[in-house]
Formats: structure tokens, sequence, C-alpha cells
């Protein structure tokens, strides 16, 4: 009899009706036990409310937000079931859910480890689990910004003026644009390019406004403009970024052909990197993408091809050969390490000015190639880029293995005058360039070949310092430091008219 009482309030209580006064000897239980149907009916009330009003200012859970754990940096993939789609972040342990609906993993997080602030990866938009209701508070407003980092106009205009320094939640200081980034195993030769390449102002400006590539599909481009501002943003939690994100999405595009576990060279990675950035944004974008007009020269090529490799030619004369063709870079050729020691049994290393191997493309040295037909070949440059790219061609792969050039480049830092060393067009009268550059980024080599590391040094436009960076690691460092390095990639900035 007592059970079927039992069950008939379960299911009054259930079907939501006054259940009949219980025995004198339970009245206090029945007490404890209806203030805490009212207690859940109360917070569904309130669910419903908050529901209905829709964004409500204020959350009673936003002191468990927890800034030290928060960590955007990588793919944008829910930790339970893996997908991409409708992801959220939880503000109190870092970890990815998916949906924030009954039955979604974010909703079962937020019941199982009592973690109640979510925000979307995608909209921004933050919310509080399991009641569902988004919250509006201008104290997250600085979770948005380091997720999804933004800059104005004026803001990236005064980019090389700014000497301030930047304090990451843990008390270190960084310098926005100086920040180190993860090495992902094997990964250095994708750093020392990126923050090479952040220090092309143009291509830098370009990245930072996503109103210039957010009709590209690519998630390649998407995923550089993405690393560029995490970069360059003066409110991280903490003073690396990690490429983890665009590491994901150069491995696809490259059919990973660069991808972390596999060292690769910063000059095949470079020009693949520019090229597809300007391929995906010139088919993608509605506007007209000037990526390449900021690195690209042109030369002209003469070639000098003996008629008696020709089949059709019965004479041994000369065929000539003009045409011009654009650049990326500039391939400077070494000259061979001596094969025998000195009399301290010590190997010399040679040194070489850097306008010596510059006379490759005076118009006059000869340069002999084989590929794809033997010919005497001479280069002559015709228009200068405004970023001008030097690869000094220190790997040379033989039969057995792969041998590196140990020949150190004299080269200045500044006013690198070419006119002086290499014959020059007379520029047009609108052309405000000129022949002067300066150097803005070193990659350098270290190591074996296959064995060896790479770490770059780039200068600080703002106070005209220098600085040494590999991987995580930044310190500054002196101008005569950077001349002294086995230069292997260098970018020139060109002096304005």
């Amino acid at each position: 009899m007592l059970v079927d009482r039992q069950g008939s309030i379960k299911r009054q209580k259930i079907e939501g009706c006054a259940s009949r006064p219980p025995p004198y000897d339970d009245v206090d239980d029945d007490e404890e036990h209806n203030e805490r149907s009212q207690r859940r009916n109360s917070d569904g009330r309130a669910q419903r409310c908050r529901s209905k009003l829709g964004p409500v200012e204020g959350c009673p859970y936003l002191d468990t937000v927890n800034r030290q754990v928060l960590d955007f940096d990588f793919e944008k993939f829910c930790s339970v079931s893996l997908s991409n789609l409708n992801v959220y972040a939880c503000l109190v342990c870092g970890k990815y859910y998916q949906g924030r609906g009954k039955g979604s993993h974010a909703y079962a997080h937020s019941f199982d480890a009592r973690h109640h602030v979510y925000i979307n990866l995608h909209t921004e938009k933050l919310y509080c689990l399991p009641d569902g209701y988004e919250i509006v508070d201008p104290s997250l407003d600085d979770i948005r910004q380091v997720l999804n980092p933004r800059f104005t106009k004026e803001q990236v205009a005064q980019l090389d003026r700014n000497r301030r320094w930047s304090r990451a939640l843990d008390g270190s200081d960084y310098l926005p644009g100086m920040v180190g980034l993860n090495n992902l195993h094997g990964t250095d030769f994708v750093n020392v390019t990126i923050q090479s390449l952040m220090r092309v102002t143009p291509l830098r400006n370009f990245f930072l406004m996503p109103d210039n590539y957010q009709h590209c599909g690519s998630t390649l481009v998407q995923r550089f403009g993405e690393l560029t501002r995490k970069i360059w943003h003066a409110g991280n939690f903490k003073g690396q970024v990690s490429p983890h994100g665009f590491l994901q999405a150069v491995a696809e595009a490259s059919q990973k052909r660069f991808c972390a576990g596999q060292q690769s060279d910063p000059q095949d990675f470079l020009a693949w990197l520019l090229n597809t950035l300007h391929a995906e944004l010139t088919t993608s974008c509605r506007n007209n993408c000037a990526l390449l007009s900021w690195l690209q020269g042109e030369m002209e090529v003469i070639k000098e091809i003996p008629t008696k490799t020709i089949p059709q030619k019965e004479d041994n004369g000369v065929e000539t050969e003009h045409s011009r063709m654009p650049f990326l870079m500039l391939g400077l050729g070494l000259p061979p390490p001596p094969l025998f020691k000195d009399a301290m049994e010590k190997n010399i290393i040679p040194q070489v000015p850097l306008f010596n191997i510059l006379k490759k493309f005076d118009g006059e040295t000869v340069t002999e190639v084989v590929r794809p037909r033997f010919a005497r070949t001479r280069y002559r440059i015709t228009r200068l880029p405004r970023y001008l790219i030097l690869h000094m061609q220190r790997f040379e792969k033989n039969n057995f293995f792969i041998e590196k050039n140990p020949t150190i480049v004299n080269f200045p830092v500044k006013n690198l005058e070419l006119k002086d060393y290499i014959p020059l067009p007379m520029p047009k009268e609108d052309n405000k360039s000129g022949s002067k550059y300066d150097l803005v980024a070193n990659i350098v080599h270290d190591g074996k070949p296959e064995e060896g590391l790479y770490r770059a040094f780039v200068q600080r436009k703002s106070q005209d310092i220098w600085y040494e960076m590999q991987d995580l690691h930044v310190s500054e460092t002196l101008p005569h430091m950077v001349a002294l390095s086995g230069a292997y990639l260098q970018i020139y900035e060109q002096h304005p008219v």
C-alpha cells in the first residue's frame, strides 16, 4: 500500500499536481522536497524568461572565467567529436566543445564540470550554459580581441612608430610584431619565413585588414591573415603565438609538401607561399591583389645557344635569344670552398663581398646553363622591386648527399647601392623608386645541411633595433652581428626617392 501511495505521489509530482498532505512523521522531508521542487521550477522559469528576453547583461559565473588557460591558436575542433561545426570554447578550462543545445557536448560539459561560460568561436557570442542565455558584458571584450584581433587603419599606420611594450598575463613583456613562434617539430623553416615576411610592410598591412580578403574562400589566405593579426596584436594573453592552424592549412594546400615533422628549405617554402597566396587572392577576391607587385622585379635574359646543338642547323655559329621574365628572388651562386686545409690543419672559410656575386646580373657575366639545353646565358635587371629578396645558394645536392657551402658573404646592413655595381635602366619620370636598399630581414642556417636549424634577424623600424629570433627565443642584437652571420636568405627594402 505504501509503494502504491509513493508511486502515486511521484506521478502527481511529475504531472505538476499538488500532492495530498503526507503523514505527520514525513512533514519535514516533504517540505524540503517541496523547496527543492520550487527552486527547480523557479530556475526553469528563469531559464525560459532569459531565453525569451535574449541577451542578458552580466552573469553570476563571470568570476569563473580563467584567461590563463585560453589558447585560440589551435584548430577549432570539438575535443570530443572532432567536428569543426558550431564549436564553443569553455572559458573556464579552455577546452573546445560542439553545440550548446540539449544533448550537445558543451551542454553536457556544463553539467559534468559545472563550467558555465562559453564563447562561440565563429560568431564570438558568449553564452551561459546550461541556461542558454547570451551574455553581454564589456569585461569580456578582451577575449574577443584575442580570439579575432582587429585593427583600424589608424592603428595599422602607426605600427612602425609604436615603441610601447605589452605585458602578458604571466607578467612577461613582449613587443607586438616581435613575438616568438612555437616550433611544431621541425617547423623552424616556417617560423623564420613568417618572421621575415612580417617586415614587408605593404604585405603585412594588407593582411591586417580582413576586409581586403573577406570574400576569399581560401583557408590558407584566412589562416595567414589570422596569424599576421595575432603576431601584431598588443593585447595577447601570452607573449608567443602558435602557428598550428596556419600549418594545417599549409599542409593541406601543399599536399603535405610542407608539414610539421619534415624539415624543408625556407627558400622553397617562401616561393611556394607567395605564389599560392597570390593565386588564391587573384582568383577568389573581388578586388585586384597587388601581392607580388611589391616583391617582383623584371630581368632580361640573353641566351647564346651553339647551333651545332640544334639539329636543323649545320654551321657552328651561335643563335641568340632575348627574353624578359619576372623574378621573385635573385639566386646568387657562391665560390666553392677550398678543398685543402691550411698550415694549422684547419679549413679556411672563404669570404666574398655581396657585390662580387651580384655581378651575375650585370648583363656581361656569362653563366653556363645545361638544362633544358646548353646555353651561355647573361642576365640584366630591367626593373627593381620595392622589396628585393636575395638567395645565397649554399646547398648543392650531388649523387650521394647534400653539401653546404660555408662561404661568408659580406654585405651592408644599410645603404646597399645597386647602381654602383650593376647597370640599371633609367627610371621613368613618374617612378619614385631608387636603387638604394636597407636590409630588413636575414635568415641564417646553422649546423649540418640535413640536421641544422634556421634563425632570423629582423629589424624593428620604430627604434632601428635588430632582434635575433629562433622559434620562441627573441633577443636584441647588434647590427654588426647581423653582418657577421652566414646569410642564406635576405629581404631588402627600397629607399623612396
